[in-house]
């Protein structure tokens, strides 16, 4: 199965399937020297695993990270750092039926047309299961750009549609509400759209907001491996995504030029720094030293319990009703796994960086 690896210089290959023995990643082109504990993953794999509230999947796992290569006495070696996480409570007999038939809004149809056959246990590959391998290799990653000062936040922007107002923001509030919005009131009323919608038995997307604080200017490629062309990948290519935007993103197709432009001056430093951030920090692909925005669109989720009409196998239009355990909604359990793809995405990006200028690598070798 090709499209498994990911990134140029720090590169991770993701593994394993929803309902298989278990689930990991393999790290290539990690830095040796980084201090790594497993409680430092587990951290963040504990911000994804199911069964957190009502409004995720009741599927209960306890996600517990074995680091098997790469990391001796704390810090990594510069060799693959191999990780995986057991599948613990598979119940495979809750999808044994949808082998016959493709669901709404899943893969399941593709799947069969790309390979003539398919793991329809959970979703297999497809499975947002498989996103443990990319948080795990995003906490390494994390702690690399940390390392240079540099911070990546993602929250819910919106859910529905209940979007949280700037003016109460709160940075505090992420981790203490279910649906991880920075705003409570906010807050409030999307578990409220929640509850209804779970009683309809239907489900919600919604918006997460990614924020990148202390990435140097200079950093990207100016044509195919654009910074924004590179999270934008990064972010479609978590299951449920459907769209992508940076900066002010659509609203800029409806300003003008006058409006859209960042203006740029000298600060008291002689600094060069903007009036406004309508960019999102990326100006031709590359990082001009503000704050990077970007946000990730996603549906809602498509395993429903209401009747949906489908096809099978056998060539009848069927109706449904979808068993198993399923989110109501994506959104808060993928708030941690956009941070992960970001931090991947900008970490890669400085490694490759590095050999722009001959100045630069003239200053690391003759220090």
């Amino acid at each position: 199965m090709a499209g498994s690896t990911y990134g140029t210089i720090f590169q991770i290959t993701t593994w394993g399937e929803s309902h298989g023995e278990a689930i990991g990643v393999v790290v290539d082109g990690c830095p040796a020297g980084v201090p790594i504990e497993a409680s430092d993953i587990q951290f963040y794999l504990d911000k994804r695993k199911p069964g957190q509230s009502k409004y995720s999947t009741p599927r209960k796992e306890a996600d517990c990270v074995e680091i098997l290569s790469g990391i001796f006495e704390g810090k990594t070696t510069g060799t693959p750092i191999s990780m995986l996480v057991h599948n613990k409570t598979q119940r495979s007999s809750d999808y044994s039926e949808i082998a016959s038939y493709y669901r709404p809004g899943h893969a399941d149809y593709t799947y069969d047309k790309k390979y003539g056959f398919r793991d329809y246990r959970g979703g297999g590959r497809s499975s947002g299961r498989e996103t443990i391998g990319r948080v795990a290799a995003g906490a390494i990653a994390v702690k690399i750009l940390k390392e240079l000062g540099i911070e990546v936040l993602s929250y819910t922007k919106s859910i529905g549609n209940v979007e949280i107002d700037y003016n109460r923001f709160d940075v505090n509030s992420i981790e203490t509400n279910p649906v991880r919005m920075p705003d409570a009131e906010a807050a409030k009323k999307a578990t409220l759209l929640l509850d209804e919608k779970r009683k309809e038995l239907d489900s919600v997307g919604g918006v997460i907001e990614c924020v990148i604080k202390g990435i140097p200017a200079g950093i990207g490629e100016p044509v195919f491996e654009k910074l924004d062309a590179n999270l934008g990948k990064a972010m479609m290519s978590i299951g449920a995504v459907k769209a992508f935007e940076v900066g002010s993103g659509i609203h800029s197709s409806q300003s003008f030029g006058s409006e859209n432009n960042d203006q740029f001056y000298y600060n008291e430093a002689n600094q060069v720094r903007k009036k406004t951030n309508n960019a999102g920090g990326i100006l031709g692909g590359i990082s001009d030293g503000d704050t990077i925005v970007v946000r990730a669109y996603f549906k809602p989720t498509p395993s429903i319990f209401s009747s949906q009409d489908t096809v099978n196998k056998s060539g009848e239009n069927i109706s449904v009703q979808i068993k198993g355990r399923h989110d109501p909604i994506i959104v808060p359990r993928a708030v941690v796994v956009t941070e992960a793809m970001a931090s991947l995405t900008v970490l890669d990006l400085l490694l490759l960086s590095m050999t722009n200028r001959l100045d630069k690598i003239r200053d690391f070798f003759h220090r």
